[in-house]
């Protein structure tokens, strides 16, 4: 793992987010990668597993809601951590990636319906 990254260091199952808790801020993935996983049913479903600059958690930003999803550390995992306002900050130095983010939900809603439709 690079040590000059900003993120925080997740150890192997280690939990990120908690399906059920309040969220405020998302995620973003520096190194390694991460499983996220529906408990709502009487066992665990991993949905999908991410990797190196993927996020997850954001519609913490968009909705005063509970996490949708659990998420863990799928051995080490470096995560950067990213609240509202420093969200706003970096899309105003880099407005393309608000585009790569609208893209990137878009499949995940796609995804998702091709799945309730089966």
């Amino acid at each position: 793992m690079n040590s000059n990254t900003l993120g925080r260091l997740y150890k192997d199952g280690e939990i990120i987010i908690k399906q059920g808790e309040i969220g405020d801020c998302f995620y973003v993935i520096q190194e390694g990668t991460v499983e996220v996983i529906d408990e709502s049913g009487e066992s665990e479903v991993i949905i999908t597993e991410l990797g190196e600059t993927e996020f997850f958690g954001e519609m913490g930003l968009f909705e005063k809601d509970v996490r949708s999803c659990t998420v863990r550390a799928k051995g080490e995992a470096k995560i950067l951590t990213m609240d509202k306002i420093s969200l706003y900050k970096t899309i105003r130095q880099d407005p393309s990636l608000a585009f790569r983010m609208l893209e990137k939900m878009s499949h995940r809603l796609r995804e998702t319906t091709k799945i309730i439709r089966k």
